[in-house]
């Protein structure tokens, strides 16, 4: 029996817990977890209350290739301005997802929004 209880301790020794981190970390990194997710649900909320606010300015902008409703909605989202011209042509492609005024397009126009921001 203590040959059997010898093995399984020794066998745990080998088990990967790295993935956890430092038990003396955990405070210090769901604080820093928790900070980051509130800065990320406060830039979420700007991006959505502008797509909310100015839909229809934002996919006429998107239209005609840019515009001021779409450029703070890029800002807003934190968009890189090298990446804004890539996304305004998928977006443009994809107009069609976003026109209907409903509560479902304008949460889609946000989340492609934050997906490309940093």
């Amino acid at each position: 029996m203590r040959i059997i209880l010898t093995v399984a301790v020794l066998a745990l020794g080998g088990c990967d817990m790295g993935h956890l981190g430092n038990p003396l970390m955990w405070p210090g990194m769901a604080v820093g977890s928790a900070v980051e997710n509130a800065g990320y649900n406060a830039r979420r909320k700007k991006v959505s209350d502008h797509v909310n606010a100015h839909q229809f300015e934002i996919l006429t902008d998107i239209g005609v290739g840019g515009g001021p409703a779409l450029d703070k909605a890029f800002d807003l989202a934190r968009v890189h301005k090298t990446n804004r011209p890539q996304l305004l042509r998928t977006l443009q492609k994809e107009i069609a997802m976003y026109r209907p005024n409903t509560a479902e397009a304008r949460e889609q126009l946000v989340i492609v929004l934050m997906i490309n921001g940093r």
